[in-house]
């Protein structure tokens, strides 16, 4: 196994397209993926897996279903499994996701955004 420095802007000037996440890099039972988010998502949740977002770049909210969380460049927050969350950016956003490699983008709410093989970048 290689082991290599990850540019992250690299990374991210790497693709264009927007709710579809690349694989980066592996952890464990983990990938972490890159993201470009602008718009709203959809409402789902992961019935056994967590699911960090850490904001490199913009904005983003996260919707629950009682309350919005607002993060900015440099924070994250972890979604339990089973919390039904919706992402939202008003203005592109650059996110790092972890999470187990079994996870969906969409969760429970497999649609025409689901990215069931995400490309490694």
């Amino acid at each position: 196994m290689a082991i290599e420095v990850v540019n992250l802007a690299q990374k991210f000037s790497a693709f264009t397209d927007r709710w579809s996440p690349k694989i980066a890099g592996e952890l464990n039972d983990s990938y972490l993926r890159l993201v470009k988010l602008q718009g709203e998502f959809v409402w789902h949740q992961h019935e056994t897996e967590d699911e960090l977002f850490l904001v490199v770049k913009g904005q983003l909210t996260i919707k629950l279903r009682d309350r919005d969380l607002a993060l900015s460049e440099g924070e994250f927050v972890i979604i339990p499994r089973g919390v039904e969350h919706c992402p939202v950016a008003k203005e592109e956003a650059q996110v790092i996701l972890l999470e187990p490699k079994t996870t969906l983008n969409t969760g429970d709410a497999v649609s025409e955004r689901t990215v069931s093989d995400p490309q490694r970048i």
